[in-house]
């Protein structure tokens, strides 16, 4: 392990959601800002879209974060490939119920009751869905029809839709639900000066602060990775690695290659 070697107190470049490592780009702040803007004003649902590693889930950790406890029940499904029936069981899991029925109606009236429940105590019941490129056709519909939920000019559910770019395709094929989507963003990667201080900041996050990435290193890392978080986590996990076994005292830009070419 390079701890040590490096000086470093944590691992700097973990794939994890751990949101003490969130690197606010100028995306990611927009992201948080639209985000956290739907659920306030209960917009009904909210799409968020953006390629393999480009942090998605952890942006919507430190989404969850920023909503009080007191003011928001908040629901997280991680893996939403489920049909209709069991979709519907795992909304009500989520928010703290066990409903033991498979009557749809019954489950929709258990939910039912419970946002009404929310709404009087001046709490917003929100469902996040990660991975949503992966809903069951049939299961759009059923979001659509929840969606239906309402009071007055208030919805009484606010959906968030995290997923691959596909996702924006597959919501298409659904008009009504598409018409409900009121806050779209898709999250880019990384430019080349934003890679660089995302380097920065992580391995300060860590607890070193000195150029262990020389610039030609950091090029090199950019040109990998195409400013995707997931693949400068990877890079620089394993760079970090080599260099302390070999005993180096910066990651030279030719380690870098070494490692992009034999290990990546």
């Amino acid at each position: 392990m390079y701890l040590e070697y490096w000086g470093f107190k944590k691992f700097p470049f973990e794939n994890v959601p751990d949101p003490e490592f969130m690197y606010y780009s100028h995306e990611h702040v927009e992201a948080l800002a639209r985000l956290v803007y739907a659920v306030r004003r209960r917009k009904g649902a909210a799409l968020l879209t953006g390629d393999i590693g480009s942090g998605k889930t952890l942006l919507s950790r430190v989404f969850i974060q920023q909503l009080p406890e007191k003011d928001f029940e908040i629901g997280l499904i991680t893996n939403p490939s489920l049909e209709p029936l069991d979709f519907l069981k795992e909304v009500l899991y989520q928010i703290g119920l066990n409903a033991r029925t498979n009557s749809k109606t019954e489950l929709l009236t258990i939910l039912n009751t419970r946002l009404l429940e929310n709404v009087k105590k001046n709490r917003t019941t929100l469902l996040i869905i990660d991975e949503a490129q992966l809903i069951h056709p049939d299961t759009f519909e059923e979001i659509r029809l929840l969606l239906n939920f309402q009071l007055n000019d208030k919805f009484l559910m606010t959906f968030v839709l995290i997923g691959q770019p596909e996702l924006k395709d597959l919501i298409r094929q659904f008009k009504q639900l598409d018409q409900r989507i009121a806050i779209r963003f898709h999250l880019n990667p990384l430019n080349a000066d934003e890679t660089a201080k995302y380097i920065a900041y992580r391995m300060e996050k860590a607890g070193l602060n000195n150029g262990v990435f020389p610039p030609d290193s950091i090029e090199e890392i950019y040109l990998y990775s195409e400013g995707v978080p997931r693949k400068i986590n990877n890079v620089c996990d394993l760079a970090l690695l080599f260099g302390s076994s070999t005993k180096q005292k910066t990651i030279g830009a030719d380690l870098v290659k070494k490692v992009i070419k034999d290990s990546l």
